[in-house]
């Protein structure tokens, strides 16, 4: 018996929503990352991209547990000396709550080529609204 290896064609992407309010940010990031990489379908392998298309909706509903909104920071360089920036989870999910959430999911998928097209697929939006009816996603729960 041989190893059964998926062809780029026969693979099928479906849509999948994913409602984060009242969820912990880390969970939904889970259930996202999964879904991006098609770790759920019985023909995944690692070498191979296979996953589905990912809508997360109500970003800034999602729940920090513990004490994270106020300890919990997000670092970048600007490029220059000494300008290192950091800010706190607390204001970046009053502002950018979208970005928290894509900063979570692409924590959790490969810094690979692989990596960087499933999270072309991951689609965030701040409310319950977003612009992809049309592609008939399903509800995905956890």
């Amino acid at each position: 018996m041989s190893t059964y290896m998926p062809k780029a064609g026969e693979i099928v992407r479906n849509w999948y929503v994913i409602d984060a309010a009242g969820k912990p940010m880390g969970k939904v990031a889970v259930e996202a990352a999964n879904l991006l990489r098609g770790k759920n379908k019985p023909i995944f392998v690692p070498h191979e991209d296979c996953g589905d298309h990912v809508i997360i909706i109500n970003a800034e509903k999602a729940v920090l547990t513990g004490n994270k909104l106020n300890q919990k920071m997000y670092y970048h360089h600007s490029g220059y000396i000494g300008h290192l920036k950091e800010v706190k989870y607390s204001t970046l999910m009053k502002t950018k709550p979208e970005f928290a959430m894509t900063l979570a999911v692409k924590g959790m998928i490969p810094d690979t080529v692989i990596g960087r097209k499933a999270l072309g697929r991951l689609r965030v939006f701040k409310g319950a609204e977003h612009p992809h009816a049309a592609q008939k996603p399903e509800i995905w729960e956890f």
